[in-house]
């Protein structure tokens, strides 16, 4: 039996996001700097993204970085509800993606995140 699609509104996934920044340490949110979270329906062109962040990594930024727009994190609604089963399926996968994306903030790689359980 093939599974449904979790439904869920906009504004309730969006609090989920935030719920999740909730569980973020402190210390972490402090030093995260220049950028934006946001909650988009799909990703850019089909492409297969649960979320994404665009910017220069703190670890990237020299002596010159600076007049740059705010790196941004999108973390996709659509794709997060079609591959999860359930509505406690979606929360963990929203903790999960918004704390990935946070690390390529802080310059940690895929491969990283993955030997970390947080692919």
């Amino acid at each position: 039996m093939a599974s449904v699609p979790v439904e869920m509104s906009r504004e309730r996934f969006e609090d989920l996001v935030g719920e999740a920044l909730d569980e973020v340490p402190a210390e972490l949110l402090k030093v995260m700097d220049n950028v934006v979270i946001v909650v988009e329906d799909e990703p850019p062109d089909g492409e297969d993204l649960l979320g994404l962040y665009e910017g220069t990594a703190l670890t990237d930024r020299g002596w010159d970085y600076a007049g740059v727009l705010p790196d941004r994190i999108t973390i996709y609604r659509n794709p997060t509800l079609r591959v999860c089963d359930t509505e406690t399926d979606v929360i963990d996968e929203v903790a999960i993606t918004v704390v990935h994306e946070i690390a390529h903030h802080f310059g940690i790689d895929d491969a990283r995140l993955h030997e970390l359980g947080w692919g």
